[in-house]
């Protein structure tokens, strides 16, 4: 029998060692479960975390990575600025969604014009959708005082109910013979976010999030919004007394986080996904959650974390395709990793005490 005793202070390796033993957790849980689904499961596990960096097709599979890995670390940046104050912005699904609306809009709305100028206005049009949609639970939390959780998450729903009527209605393709979704940018050279190293996976929405990966970084260590925030998270009494305003906070918290999930939604439409469809919504802004918190909300181990990730992406649809594994087994997967964090991270602010009173 054991009983659990609250440390006097969090570990510093156990804050650090959790993703770590989250991530072979997950390994050896997933294992048993591609077992279950009578798959092998060390050429599963291979197939997902080695075969993208070291096997046959590994050097394409490397630029994918970066495809991959943009959006999460864009997104989970902005998201872990909120989580360090205590502000839970869930819905940035919502606002990556709005964001491409917002940016696609633009770009379609002066088709086929070609001047340089067009994609900067998406880029700005794709933060602003991103920055509105967070500001109505933003409002209605420093207003009304409602939950941001509840809200931000129900703004997703609305948010896939304008995409749907987007793709099939007002920017649907008018040459597309009645089918659902909007032109494609890769026939829209001015309004494309074009790979800036070929076969790399390098395009614009890449290079803003390690901008926003540098930037997070700078303001948390350097500038005294950064302090507030990080006190407002750890020590809200004390936060109040120092004069943090909680209601400018919350603005702003929300607001960098619907703008980057705005950007990362404009630049997946005018990239990767290349238009507007039913099915844009890929889940970015819910797994970027876990990202920040497999990257303990740091900047730098979220870009880790964000790569991991998309590692996870990127393997899971070579073991779906190759192995025959069902899509929903790689999903589970990568909520174990979740899973996993949470339970261990337990270690860091609490110790395992036998009742013998041998500690562990």
């Amino acid at each position: 029998m054991f009983v659990l005793e609250k440390r006097p202070s969090p570990s510093q390796f156990w804050t650090y060692a959790t993703p770590v033993l989250a991530v072979i957790l997950t390994m050896i849980a997933g294992g048993a479960m591609f077992a279950l689904l009578g798959k092998d499961p060390f050429i599963a596990i291979r197939t997902i975390f080695w075969d993208p960096l070291f096997g046959e097709f590994a050097f394409y599979l490397r630029g994918q990575l970066l495809v991959k890995a943009g959006p999460l670390i864009l997104i989970a940046v902005g998201l872990s600025l909120g989580f360090r104050a205590g502000i839970w912005n869930i819905g940035a699904e919502g606002q990556y969604i709005i964001g491409a609306i917002f940016g696609a809009g633009v770009g379609l709305a002066v088709f086929p014009t070609e001047t340089r100028w067009i994609f900067p206005v998406m880029i700005v049009a794709g933060a602003f959708g991103g920055w509105l949609w967070a500001m109505i639970p933003a409002i209605l939390k420093t207003r009304f005082n409602t939950n941001e959780i509840l809200v931000s998450l129900m703004l997703v729903y609305v948010a896939q109910t304008i995409l749907s009527k987007a793709a099939t209605g007002f920017l649907r393709n008018p040459q597309g013979m009645g089918f659902p979704g909007s032109r494609n940018f890769s026939t829209y050279p001015a309004a494309r976010n074009v790979e800036l190293i070929q076969e790399s996976g390098m395009h614009w929405g890449v290079v803003a999030a390690f901008i926003a990966v540098i930037a997070a970084y700078v303001l948390l260590q350097r500038h005294m919004l950064g302090f507030q925030i990080k006190l407002a998270g750890q020590a809200p009494r004390a936060a109040r007394f120092a004069g943090v305003q909680p209601t400018r906070l919350v603005v702003l918290c929300m607001g960098i986080s619907g703008a980057l999930a705005g950007l990362a939604g404009m630049f997946e439409v005018s990239g990767p996904a290349g238009q507007i469809s039913i099915d844009f919504a890929s889940g970015y802004g819910f797994t970027a959650i876990i990202v920040a918190f497999l990257g303990r909300l740091n900047p730098l181990g979220i870009l880790l974390a964000g790569l991991v990730m998309a590692l996870t992406y990127v393997g899971g649809e070579m073991a779906s395709t190759n192995l025959n594994l069902p899509s929903a087994a790689i999903q589970a997967f990568q909520g174990m990793l979740l899973f996993f964090l949470l339970a261990v991270d337990l270690l860091s602010n609490y110790r395992i005490r036998l009742l013998n009173g041998r500690a562990v």
